[in-house]
């Protein structure tokens, strides 16, 4: 389903906040009609990762830019039961927030203080589909690091149009050859096959 009039053809051109909080907003009602049929694979493939390192599944998991609750349906289909979500998008939470049961929490982000908790709050935080160079830029990396305490999680993808700026791999980089954090996974595989889009799937340990 590869739909050049919806608006996931215009993902890949947004430029900065604005742009992706106005996309967001307009796609809600569509949104998972629309990436779904173009057979969504990322979420899965995180919360599969997520699930082979994390065994106690009671731990409390952030899914940042949960958007509609996609990310969050597929942790929850790997087994983890406390799963709390943000987005800077008020239309996406609400569709996420009527899913019964899926989140513990929901709140809209804050682009000034998109983490509002005390380090160590979450065992895990994931990323899926979210970071991109101009509304969820690599300096992201860091910032969800610092937030979790020795042995935290961070799982996140990058899809090929992200890959193609060199900062986040970057990023990746310098935190695991500082020590800051481990490495613990990486895998290329699809992100949306109905438009012939990959991503690659990261899991970071904080040291």
């Amino acid at each position: 389903m590869n739909d050049d009039k919806g608006f996931l053809n215009r993902l890949y051109y947004i430029r900065n906040h604005d742009q992706a909080r106005d996309l967001y907003q307009n796609w809600a009602k569509t949104y998972d009609q629309e990436i779904i049929g173009n057979d969504y694979a990322t979420p899965h493939r995180c919360a599969r990762a997520l699930a082979d390192l994390l065994q106690d599944k009671a731990a409390p998991v952030l899914d940042i830019g949960c958007g509609t609750g996609l990310s969050g349906i597929a942790l929850r289909e790997c087994g983890f039961l406390t799963i709390d979500g943000c987005d800077f998008s008020p239309e996406m939470l609400k569709i996420a927030a009527a899913r019964p049961g899926l989140y513990r929490r929901l709140w809209e982000v804050d682009v000034e203080n998109p983490l509002p908790f005390a380090p160590g709050s979450y065992a895990a935080i994931t990323a899926v589909g979210v970071l991109a160079s101009d509304h969820a830029p690599a300096g992201m990396i860091d910032d969800v690091l610092q937030s979790l305490t020795k042995g935290g999680l961070f799982v996140f993808s990058l899809n090929d149009h992200t890959l193609q700026d060199p900062s986040f791999e970057a990023r990746i980089a310098e935190n695991v050859d500082t020590g800051f954090a481990r490495l613990l996974f990486k895998e290329h595989g699809p992100h949306l096959p109905g438009i012939d889009l990959k991503s690659t799937v990261y899991v970071l340990e904080k040291s």
